[in-house]
């Protein structure tokens, strides 16, 4: 390309030049996932939490048409007051920049545009995955995919609790996706702690979770690591009672024909009306879990390159 294919905020180009620390965050659950101003008051958290952690914060967007990597406070709060930003995977992402459009980035386009950036570590909520029917309707998050194929370590909450968590694993069990639970034995449901499902692997601490990495890189093993974080115990919705709006919420889905791309922001919608705010609180709180420990992952990262 004639021009780069991204372009870093002043922040992000000095990081990348000194080598520290950064961690990547994605977008949607700023347009598309929160309401105004909570997404706003959200995503500045967050980028603080990352600052104090000694890394530094990367959101991830496309802003009329040019790839952004790591955005200033205004481009931030234009970004969470706007109506109208696509929803940007994959398969859209350079559609969007070819026709100078806005959109926010899911976790696949923000894995594949922080890899470009040379980011190793993302923080979000939690990632999509194998949804709910799929057997017939073969609705897959393009995350998997990206997940197998992109060298980022991804830090969620889990699979969003709407999805079908067990054959979600089994995905990323088939693609050699590594699944960590940190400081868990068991897969957490996003606004729960329990899923019910164990977590194929476990690790303790940020500098475990960078020596796993190290061995992997070492071997040559391509793809991305998923680190399942729990949301902190105080903010946690049991699973019992989130199982009954999730069940409410895809009835409404249903009977309002609601497909594709719009489902997840839908039932997020509906979750957040059921539960009458408290969906969102936890999902406020598991954010910033996700984000303090994706920081101490990325220093541990830049630590052990230091030390080899």
């Amino acid at each position: 390309m004639a021009e780069p294919a991204f372009r870093p905020s002043a922040a992000v180009a000095a990081a990348l030049a000194a080598g520290r620390p950064i961690v990547a965050l994605e977008s949607t659950i700023i347009t598309h996932g929160m309401p105004w101003p909570d997404n706003l008051r959200m995503a500045q958290r967050v980028e603080a939490i990352i600052t104090e952690a000694s890394a530094v914060p990367a959101t991830i967007a496309v802003l009329d048409g040019t790839l952004r990597i790591g955005l200033d406070p205004a481009d931030l709060e234009s970004l969470a007051r706007s109506s109208g930003a696509m929803k940007l995977s994959r398969a859209d992402l350079a559609f969007a920049i070819a026709t100078g459009r806005t959109g926010s980035t899911t976790v696949a386009a923000t894995m594949l545009a922080a890899a470009a950036a040379g980011i190793g570590v993302f923080a979000t909520g939690g990632i999509g995955g194998v949804h709910r029917g799929a057997e017939t309707s073969f609705d897959i998050s393009a995350d998997l995919e990206e997940l197998a194929r992109t060298a980022v370590i991804v830090v969620c909450a889990g699979a969003k609790a709407i999805l079908d968590l067990s054959k979600t694993l089994e995905v990323l069990e088939t693609k050699g996706v590594p699944v960590v639970g940190h400081g868990t034995a068991e897969f957490p449901a996003f606004w729960s702690r329990s899923s019910g499902l164990t977590a194929p692997l476990r690790l303790d601490s940020a500098g475990e979770i960078a020596a796993f990495q190290a061995a992997r890189e070492a071997l040559g093993i391509p793809g991305g690591m998923l680190i399942a974080n729990p949301i902190p115990a105080e903010a946690e919705i049991g699973r019992e009672t989130i199982d009954g709006w999730i069940a409410s919420a895809l009835r409404a889905a249903e009977e309002d024909g609601i497909t594709g791309k719009a489902v997840t922001p839908y039932l997020l919608s509906k979750m957040f009306e059921l539960s009458g705010g408290r969906s969102l609180v936890a999902n406020i709180a598991l954010v910033e879990s996700n984000a303090r420990l994706a920081a101490e992952i990325a220093v541990a990262l830049k630590a052990a390159q230091r030390v080899s």
